[in-house]
């Protein structure tokens, strides 16, 4: 599952629109929308404050593992 897809998936189970999220953490609806169709160049601090308001994490691995 993509992040974009788990942003979307959380910002519904969470009954919130786009400009919700977007009001909430600072960033523009448009940013929230890119960030849900994995637009491959967002600002990792605006990510960050997207994915706080969701209550969500990022997490690292070594490319290649599982």
């Amino acid at each position: 599952m993509s992040l974009g897809h788990e942003i979307r998936e959380r910002r519904r189970s969470l009954g919130l629109l786009q400009i919700d999220v977007a009001e909430m953490a600072g960033v523009s609806e448009r940013f929230v929308r890119e960030a849900e169709h994995d637009k491959p160049t967002l600002r990792l601090d605006k990510l960050a404050a997207v994915l706080d308001v969701l209550g969500l994490e990022l997490h690292t691995r070594p490319r290649g593992a599982a």
